[in-house]
Formats: C-alpha cells, structure tokens, sequence
C-alpha cells in the first residue's frame, strides 16, 4: 500500500471536518533496511510506542520538529506504508539524561536502557558523522511517544 493510500483510507474513518485539517509526514525507522523494516513491525505489534531523533539533525535539515497530535505515516525499508501514527508527548533532554522508562516505551531490543543507548549511540555517531558533527552524551534528543491511529487490517 502506498503513503496515499493509507492517509486516504485513514481519513475516511474521520468526520469531514477534522480529516480535512489534517496533513502528515511519511518516513522509515532508522538508517538500514532490516532495523527500519524490524522496528515498523514492533510498532504493529503495539510493543514500540517512541522513537528518538537528535535535535540538531532539524536544526541542519530545517524539517520542522516533531509536535504533539502530528501524524505520521510509517513506511518500511521500501516506502511500503505500514500504518499512521499520531504524536501523544514530546521531551527533548540530552542524550546521556534519557530514562530507563522511555528505553522500554521505545520497545527495541531487551526495553533496557543500556541496549537503549548501546542502539542509539552507534545511529547517533553514523548520522553525526553524516551531518560532519561529533556526538556527545549532551546532543538533544527528541523523546518522542506516539500511538498507533490506524493499521490496514
């Protein structure tokens, strides 16, 4: 199924009025196909309900940061859509301060902090690199907790 196609499908099942405010995003998990297509898959299984994403790769983009009540459609490794998702809370602290509780709402690995961060520092030192920047446990990070909105059966 395409990006369209689900955020047409999704919309269907909204009163007019609201799904025609509506806008969304469509990205991919991660910087590889078999962590993207992995975590797409805990996200419908209902066990990852956050993602994590370093403040200062928006600050170099210019995309705009992530905000409460966003949608986003979530795509496998191939753009094949998987399902949308909605922004429920948002923290941005630095890396070295993200808690145990938000290791285990992002439902990767163990849910252990420490699988959290031995995970997150290797993307975050790739996509530094990319970005010509060094990580440091004080990069932001953006904690983000959503909840799943709508699934293809």
């Amino acid at each position: 199924m395409t990006e369209q196609e689900l955020w047409k499908a999704y919309l269907s099942m909204l009163p007019e009025e609201l799904a025609s405010t509506l806008h969304y995003t469509a990205w991919h998990f991660c910087d590889n196909e078999a962590d993207a297509n992995e975590l797409a898959e805990l996200v419908l299984a209902g066990v990852k309900r956050g993602t994590a994403s370093s403040l200062w790769t928006y600050d170099i983009t210019g995309d705009p940061v992530p905000v409460v009540g966003e949608r986003s459609v979530i795509l496998d490794w191939s753009g094949n859509a998987k399902c949308v998702i909605q922004t429920t809370h948002m923290d941005i602290v630095p890396y070295g301060e993200v808690t145990e509780a938000f290791a285990a709402i992002e439902g990767e690995g163990d849910k252990s902090l420490a699988y959290w961060r031995a995970a997150h520092e290797a993307f975050f030192t790739r996509e530094c690199e990319r970005l010509g920047l060094i990580f440091d446990e004080s990069m932001p990070v953006i904690c983000e907790q959503f909840e799943v909105v709508y699934k293809p059966l």
